[in-house]
């Protein structure tokens, strides 16, 4: 029988949960147990892949071309498993299934309502993932007593009738403030999120509390009182200087144990964690910083960029530095500050992204670092504003564009995917997923970066470069160094008169782990600081 956690969340959002969630599946996957893990976001979109990064953040992407919230980036990061669209369920999933099967007849002529036939798809998904785990983890998103919420809340509170109230445990993350004006933390917004729940029929076993300060004794004691758990049921969970201290934290207090111990589970073996602490051991010593330019047009939403912003931190540490990320507005790039705005970069990087806005500004980004031979990786979009720069800079193209951006330019060096013309639909589907990348022998991309024949990379585009330019690239130096080889796509090019310009198709970002960083970010990182030693 598996055990089921879930994690919930109280008093306002973006309190942790998901890193909550991941740190406890990362202790219990080091402690021998399969762990399962699963996202449900309450918004009635049916994925995250038509959402503003504005508004909510990067698209995460799995292997299996499932767009999903950002929070299974942090837990393929922390547990170490590569996720797909089974493990993340949203409202839109839900009631597109739901409706589905009432129109096909699914449900014999009965009223549809949300009890039983919402939160029984709900139960159904949450069981079928938790059947191939041991540990099944599940994170609710928003804030107990959201009204899109309840579905999934009721749902949950009807799985112990279903599998035993001893294979359910509910961890519900909280905030303590601290009031200046008392000098104390107040334990009152808990009390209140936990009565809540409990309205709603849940009583948490586990409450953990998002601190600026340490939690005395005093205050477990109190909020055990009033929330009705053990006083050792308080786990404290301060703020850190790094998301990847919270694992330490979390097991400094015997966090998995008491889990494990709610659940009826062995807890004799300790998790292994020594990769994870020579990580941070490793962050803590780095002796160099280096300073990455990134720019991109979503630069006010900090989550917009998460996993570059994370790869290129896992890069810099394995590479005995720490890294300076300098977000720059590209629409707010121009051709008279370019030099003053990029000039203190040790290296450059283009992210991904969609639509015209900006995109004269990444292209000046990719010209000041050919140019001035700045190490540059430009990622999907980034590599397709690298070729645009290059037929204009360099094959004296100057009207060479993307039909992306003007579907009238002479000269398309990136142009719509064949299996994209008369696509309609926008959710789901562009070319998502993991796709094979061949290795042009003698590359930078085989030789020094990758060092093997073939790779496996996630995706998330509908345009790319068009074969017909290949031939005036090569011969003038931007070098095709990855095809697919089912497609014949171009993966990757290098310009081979630079120090270190990369462009990648596909999106690096989403397979970085923080004690496996990702090859092209490790190797983009150590030319960055070859550079910065070169100008000292």
């Amino acid at each position: 029988m598996a055990k089921y956690v879930f994690v919930t969340g109280g008093v306002v959002s973006s309190l942790g949960k998901g890193i909550t969630a991941a740190s406890l599946g990362m202790l219990l996957k080091q402690r021998g147990l399969n762990v399962g893990i699963l996202k449900m976001d309450p918004y009635l979109n049916v994925d995250a892949g038509t959402m503003s990064p504005f508004q909510h953040g990067e698209v995460f992407v799995t292997d299996d071309g499932a767009e999903t919230d950002l929070d299974l980036g942090h837990y393929e990061r922390f547990i170490d498993e590569n996720l797909s669209g089974a493990n993340s369920c949203t409202s839109g999933k839900v009631y597109l299934s739901v409706i589905s099967n009432e129109r096909r007849g699914d449900y014999d002529g009965r009223t549809v309502q949300v009890i039983p036939h919402v939160t029984d798809e709900i139960l159904r998904r949450i069981t079928a993932l938790g059947a191939a785990c041991d540990v099944l983890i599940s994170e609710i998103g928003g804030t107990v007593g959201d009204i899109e919420g309840q579905p999934f809340l009721e749902a949950i509170r009807q799985l112990p009738a279903r599998v035993g109230k001893g294979n359910v445990l509910y961890c519900h993350v909280t905030l303590l403030p601290y009031i200046d004006a008392s000098g104390e933390l107040k334990t009152k917004p808990t009390q209140h999120s936990v009565n809540e729940l409990r309205r709603l029929g849940i009583q948490p076993d586990v409450i953990v509390c998002r601190s600026p300060l340490p939690v005395t004794a005093e205050t477990r004691e109190k909020i055990g009182l009033f929330c009705s758990v053990p006083p050792q049921n308080v786990i404290e969970e301060r703020d850190a200087d790094t998301i990847y201290r919270v694992p330490e934290v979390l097991r400094a207090q015997n966090f998995d144990a008491l889990v494990l111990r709610c659940l009826g589970l062995d807890g004799t073996k300790d998790p292994d964690l020594s990769d994870w602490s020579q990580f941070l051991r490793r962050r803590d010593a780095a002796a160099q910083t280096v300073t990455i330019a990134l720019v991109g047009k979503y630069t006010e939403n900090r989550d917009a960029y998460l996993s570059v912003n994370e790869a290129l931190s896992h890069a810099a540490i394995a590479n005995g530095a720490a890294v300076t990320i300098v977000p720059v507005d590209s629409e707010t790039l121009t051709p008279e500050n370019v030099d003053k705005t990029l000039g203190c970069a040790d290296g450059i990087l283009v992210p991904g992204g969609f639509g015209a806005r900006g995109i004269p500004g990444k292209i000046l980004a990719a010209r000041f670092a050919r140019v001035h031979d700045v190490p540059y990786l430009g990622i999907c979009l980034g590599m397709q504003v690298a070729a645009i720069e290059f037929a204009r800079g360099v094959l004296g193209l100057p009207e060479a564009d993307s039909c992306e951006f003007n579907p009238n330019t002479p000269d398309p060096v990136i142009h719509l995917m064949e299996a994209q013309k008369g696509v309609a639909v926008r959710g789901g589907t562009m070319r998502l997923g993991a796709y094979p990348c061949d290795l042009v022998a003698g590359s930078k991309a085989r030789d020094e970066i990758y060092r093997v024949a073939a790779v496996s990379e996630r995706h998330r585009h509908r345009f790319e470069f068009n074969e017909r330019y290949r031939a005036r690239y090569e011969a003038a130096g931007m070098k095709v160094a990855g095809i697919c080889p089912s497609g014949g796509q171009v993966e990757i090019m290098e310009n081979v008169d630079c120090r270190w310009f990369v462009g990648v198709q596909f999106h690096p970002e989403f397979k970085s782990r923080p004690v496996r960083p990702h090859p092209l970010f490790a190797s983009f990182i150590a030319a960055a600081m070859e550079k910065h030693s070169a100008a000292r």
